[in-house]
């Protein structure tokens, strides 16, 4: 696939952000690395002339970003999503660096829409946020002093998805025929609803039942016609118990 293409499908999400002017850094870092795709889930000020400043010469991406009120908005549509984050979290699926993961979001890019996700800009992503995205990615910096700006951040992520978009290593195996975000999101909530139903899940008490769940399935990235084989065991089981 031409890397210009593959780059085309990719989405640059920023999640929550606090200044403008990093939006418009960002904007700036994308289009110095051939990537067009803004998306913006609740931003604190947008448009800003701030952010249009700190563009310099990318204003047409910020006249071009998609604003939306969730992360699930920005994440429809998407066969393969990464989260970008610096924490540690228990019993996450694995985490790859940016290097590692760049490859693989380019790579699945010829298959459909897959995004990069990054979170505020003091508290990063949540537990939530990360939940939702496919894999978690990490930028090895210097553990002494891992903060990053999110224009650098983004800049960084950018680049190492162009350089596997320019030379492109072929998967050794065909790629699966992922699960699109809302199918996989569609199951989850059809899962809730049987758990709760047959009293499995109480949603008075939901400690961190859902969370372990959802990293349970998040580890095997579901593919469309698993989707469709859980969903129909569930449906066939709830019949059952009518």
């Amino acid at each position: 696939m031409n890397g210009a293409i593959a780059l085309d499908r990719i989405r640059i999400v920023l999640s929550r952000t606090s200044h403008p002017g990093n939006i418009g850094a960002a904007a700036r870092a994308m289009k110095t690395m051939g990537l067009g795709r803004l998306w913006l889930v609740d931003p604190a000020s947008f448009p800003d002339p701030v952010a249009e400043a700190r563009a310099s010469g990318a204003g047409d991406l910020l006249a071009a970003a998609r604003v939306v009120g969730s992360l699930e908005e920005a994440l429809e549509g998407t066969i393969l999503s990464a989260a970008v984050t610096a924490r540690r979290r228990e019993r996450s699926v694995p985490v790859r660096n940016a290097r590692e993961a760049a490859p693989e979001l380019v790579s699945f890019a010829a298959q459909g829409e897959v995004a990069l996700v990054f979170g505020n800009e003091t508290s990063g992503l949540t537990n939530e946020e990360v939940g939702l995205c496919s894999m978690p990615v990490t930028i090895p910096a210097n553990p002494a002093f891992s903060s990053l700006n999110l224009g650098a951040a983004v800049q960084l992520l950018c680049y190492e998805l162009r350089m596997a978009a320019l030379d492109p290593v072929p998967p050794a195996e065909p790629l699966p025929d992922l699960a699109a975000f809302e199918e996989v999101e569609g199951f989850h909530r059809h899962l809730e609803r049987a758990m709760t139903v047959s009293g499995f899940y109480d949603p008075a008490n939901p400690k961190r039942l859902l969370q372990r769940v959802r990293r349970l399935f998040g580890r095997i990235r579901l593919e469309k016609e698993e989707v469709n084989i859980l969903r129909g065991i569930i449906s066939a089981l709830e019949r059952k118990a009518e």
